[in-house]
């Protein structure tokens, strides 16, 4: 049963894991690193509705030209002149304007005390879609290693501070940007994008009791 649970909880970081690789820029990569048939394998050990989801997201993209991928990603998360579905937490927890809002310094505070560090290589915000699932994927991770190892107070100690982000941070904003992301998506890719991480962050929220 233990084992189970730990299959269970790694495929889980597995899943965050690859969405967040999902919301960089689309490259051959994608398919060539067989992506999706990771996401499906991850799936298939949470959710039968999870499993069927991460098929058609694969499906979409090979469906799909790369340019017109990039087309859609550039239209909906960079603009330049009207993002369609702009990718951070300040967005969506402040006024919808501005960035780098008080929500954006406190997501940094909890990578710190998470002792996340954000790449250099990353050239966006820090409370950017793909930063905010990489984190979870970190705290599922570190609280999976922590149960299999039998410590007890790390065990704690991320559930606590996973159960905290998704009250305050991702769990509070990927709702309405995923249905934005939908709204504006011209390429099935993202539609079957969004629809998983809502899905997905969704039962991390009532993992978490929210």
């Amino acid at each position: 049963m233990a084992q189970d649970n730990l299959e269970h909880d790694g495929a889980r970081a597995d899943l965050c894991r690859l969405l967040a690789a999902c919301y960089y820029e689309p490259a051959p990569e994608f398919a060539e690193e067989k992506l999706f048939d990771s996401m499906a394998a991850a799936a298939a050990r949470i959710d039968a509705d999870f499993a069927v989801r991460a098929q058609q997201l694969g499906e979409a993209f090979a469906a799909e030209k790369l340019q017109d991928l990039l087309v859609d990603y550039t239209r909906l998360f960079l603009g330049p002149l009207d993002m369609r579905a702009k990718p951070y937490g300040s967005v969506w927890q402040g006024d919808r304007q501005g960035l780098m809002q008080e929500s954006t310094m406190a997501v940094q505070h909890l990578y710190a005390e998470g002792g996340f560090e954000i790449d250099e290589g990353f050239r966006d915000l820090p409370d950017h879609i793909a930063a905010e699932l990489e984190f979870l994927y970190l705290l599922i991770f570190r609280e999976t290693e922590a149960l299999r190892n039998g410590d007890l107070e790390a065990l704690e100690a991320m559930a606590a501070l996973r159960r905290r982000f998704l009250a305050e941070h991702l769990g509070a904003w990927a709702g309405p940007f995923t249905t934005a992301v939908k709204a504006g998506a011209e390429t099935a890719f993202y539609r079957e994008l969004a629809e998983l991480t809502s899905r997905f962050v969704a039962s991390e929220r009532l993992r978490a009791g929210h």
